[in-house]
């Protein structure tokens, strides 16, 4: 893809260690009211979650769902309902999060736009890796998405599995877009999600769960984090920030609920 000249800069946080399942998400939407309120300015925000399954509103609807939830204590990962639409999607520490937030005068606008956009600079950055990636939904995936990233197995191109899952979050005067990039250890992830779709009652297809570093085996967390930064950086100057300065204000407005 062909980036601008950076222009903008944005503050790169990260964070050392997990706030805890709900902690994290709630962070995130912390981190946005300051965003659009001008305590903060633009920024990403990167980190390694604790085991998380994310269930979107429509799961928490459905019959099944406790069962669900259930399932997934039972196999470590905590549940969750997220406020966005979707369907559930599993993280772990083998997973990397990235939180772009911005200040924004008309963030609805552009909200599908970003979607392209970022998906496209995180397939680059993928690429930049070594991974045959692209944008794009792939049949029977977990949490469908239009704009997807997924890769291409070397060995067998007909074999794709879903890598990146990207949400937003739009408010008035800013916007937060989400990123969960599964790197390694696709194993505990994929069990999980076979059990919650299973109780959930939903169809999908378990062969397209999987990690970077099924594709490419040397990919590890720390070296899809130096890729990510090497590709924003055509798209902004970054300059880093203490996370913890980030937290001094505490934690207001939480939106995820345990089940």
């Amino acid at each position: 893809m062909q980036h601008a000249a950076a222009t903008k800069t944005l503050t790169v946080a990260r964070q050392e260690q997990s706030l805890g399942a709900a902690g994290d998400l709630d962070f995130a939407i912390e981190l946005l009211h300051k965003v659009k309120t001008g305590q903060a300015g633009p920024m990403l925000r990167l980190y390694r979650p604790a085991p998380t399954v994310a269930f979107g509103q429509r799961d928490a609807n459905l019959s099944g769902f406790d069962a669900a939830a259930q399932a997934c204590r039972g196999l470590g990962f905590e549940p969750l309902v997220r406020k966005a639409g979707g369907r559930a999607a599993a993280y772990h520490e083998g997973t990397l999060v990235v939180d772009h937030l911005e200040p924004s005068t008309d963030a609805i606008a552009g909200a599908k736009g970003r979607f392209s956009f970022f998906g496209e600079l995180l397939a680059e950055a993928l690429r930049n890796a070594g991974v045959d990636a692209a944008v794009g939904e792939i049949p029977g995936e977990y949490c469908p998405g239009e704009f997807s990233v997924h890769g291409k197995d070397p060995l067998d191109p007909e074999r794709r599995i879903k890598l990146i899952g990207t949400a937003q979050r739009v408010v008035s005067g800013g916007w937060l877009f989400s990123s969960v990039i599964v790197v390694e250890n696709s194993a505990p992830i994929r069990a999980v999600l076979e059990a919650s779709y299973a109780a959930l009652g939903l169809d999908w297809d378990p062969a397209t769960a999987g990690a970077v570093n099924d594709l490419v085996p040397h990919l590890d967390v720390a070296t899809i984090e130096a890729s990510v930064l090497e590709i924003y950086a055509r798209y902004a100057r970054l300059s880093s920030a203490d996370f913890a300065s980030l937290r001094s204000q505490g934690l207001v407005n939480p939106t995820a609920s345990r089940p």
